[in-house]
């Protein structure tokens, strides 16, 4: 029978990190595993990223389409792992589809949840296994974290005061975790804290660890968990602001950050 572990988020959750260490061990974990990340799902990622920002009932179809094409070319192995932080949706801070500004992952992760369900099913039998998995970090860390990847992503020009006064009204990303696993009840819903695996050399790749019980005594032989995406100082993030906030548009301001992010700019100076 087949076991699946659905690694579905969130972002800014040492995801990365994660990801990173289950690819660089694939070799040493395939006796207890079988991952599959980023690379691997064909356009199934990207398709449930969009859907977050405009769910349609046809960009959720999308979404099932290309995750079946995915499974149809993987072999239904004993214990499998698929990690993407896109299966929750997108990142909070971002806009749908009309202006609105994406403040829950509820909303898009429960039919993305569905759907992958519904899609091993399929593929593999009404008997596969299926468990997910959330990794979460303390509130302000995290949403510390989310303005710096968005104030290079996006034109976002809101201090991290400012930011983090229009999410002070919204539950904790734990709370969606609550919503989604009411919603896939009875399927476990494992919850993993960014701290809690800190301190360990698998980083929070760690938590996976745990659930296929690989072996304590065969831990330090794999390779180390790196920093992945680590944020910006304070200075590149208020240079950052500045150019958020200044004229340029498009792919203009894409350059322009571009070209700070790669050390071309002068750094900030302040006014007196």
């Amino acid at each position: 029978m087949t076991r699946v572990i659905v690694h579905a988020g969130f972002h800014k959750t040492g995801t990365t990190s994660l990801q990173d260490f289950l690819n660089d061990n694939r070799s040493a974990l395939s006796a207890w595993m079988t991952y599959y990340g980023k690379a691997d799902f064909l356009k199934a990622g990207a398709h449930a990223r969009i859907y977050g920002q405009r769910p349609f009932w046809w960009r959720r179809v999308l979404f099932r389409r290309a995750f079946m094409r995915f499974l149809q070319g993987i072999p239904a192995d004993e214990v499998i792992v698929l990690s993407r932080e896109t299966f929750c949706g997108v990142m909070p801070g971002h806009r749908r589809f009309g202006g609105r500004i994406v403040e829950s992952y509820a909303t898009a992760a429960i039919p993305l949840a569905q759907e992958i369900v519904g899609c091993l099913r399929d593929h593999f039998g009404p008997g596969v296994t299926i468990e997910f998995i959330y990794t979460l970090r303390d509130r302000d860390n995290w949403l510390a974290s989310v303005h710096g990847h968005l104030l290079r992503s996006i034109k976002l020009t809101r201090t991290l005061e400012e930011f983090r006064a229009g999410f002070r009204h919204l539950p904790d990303p734990r709370a969606d975790v609550g919503r989604i696993a009411a919603a896939l009840m009875p399927i476990p819903v494992h919850i993993a804290w960014l701290e809690d695996y800190a301190d360990q050399p698998e980083g929070p790749a760690g938590a996976i660890l745990d659930l296929v019980e690989f072996p304590d005594v065969l831990r330090d032989s794999l390779r180390p968990a790196k920093i992945g995406n680590p944020g910006q100082p304070p200075e590149l993030r208020a240079r950052l602001l500045d150019l958020n906030r200044a004229g340029s548009e498009g792919a203009s301001l894409k350059a322009e950050k571009e070209s700070l992010l790669a050390g071309d700019v002068a750094p900030r100076v302040e006014k007196s």
